[in-house]
């Protein structure tokens, strides 16, 4: 796998198995700000009044949506704890080939290069706002008595890995969202709108990041 520029000049990965790239060809890293911070947990801290927030990263990557949220939270002392499920973990040195440093504080990307290894074994602390944990698992054999605020749900595409997208697993992530919390995705069909109303999401179309029209945000009904 190798890191290609996108159309904003920020890097992405290629995946040639998959035969995917882990963020839009159309700008990587303005995909990224788009659809989950500014959609997922800015809308989200703004909505519910907030200082402090838990996000569930289903497809933990390269660590782009991880390292632009953390930046956020520094700059806005907001406490964040973070989770990243990743059945497919890359090696730190080939994360470090992806230049997000450039996007973010000095601090953060070299204390989440040096504790990237360690967040597989345990939760680290980035800083003292922030903490970072990943589970190295397929996302059905994930299982935690932690609830959270906001998800972001970044698999591959649904034509490049269909199972993600099924109504079992968006069944099995959502329970381990809060009542009124978020879950934001780049994407948006009718069986994945008919998925969430069905396990009590209320939908609605936000529009999409450069080179989509449209993405999904979806908010768990408090009863």
């Amino acid at each position: 796998m190798e890191f290609v520029k996108t159309a904003d000049g920020s890097k992405t990965l290629y995946h040639e198995q998959v035969g995917e790239h882990y963020h839009s060809k159309h700008g990587a890293q303005q995909e990224s700000v788009h659809v989950f911070l500014n959609t997922g947990l800015r809308y989200w801290l703004e909505k519910e009044g907030k200082e402090s927030v838990s996000v569930l990263e289903i497809g933990f990557g390269t660590g782009l949506n991880f390292l632009l949220t953390a930046d956020y939270a520094e700059k806005n002392q907001i406490q964040l704890n973070y989770v990243g499920i990743e059945a497919f973990p890359l090696e730190a040195s080939l994360i470090k080939e992806s230049d997000y440093n450039q996007y973010i504080s000095e601090d953060i990307w070299d204390a989440f290069i040096f504790k990237y290894p360690d967040s597989f074994k345990s939760k680290v602390d980035i800083n003292d706002l922030i903490k970072l944990e990943i589970i190295h698992k397929k996302v059905m054999d994930f299982h935690t008595q932690e609830l959270f605020d906001v998800i972001y749900f970044d698999a591959f595409a649904e034509i490049h890995q269909p199972e993600m997208w099924t109504p079992e697993t968006l069944s099995h992530v959502c329970q381990f969202l809060k009542p009124g919390g978020v879950f934001v995705t780049y994407a948006i069909t009718g069986n994945l709108k008919r998925a969430m109303k069905a396990i009590g999401f209320s939908i609605e179309k936000a529009p999409g990041a450069p080179g989509k029209r449209e993405m999904l945000r979806a908010t768990k009904v408090r009863y």
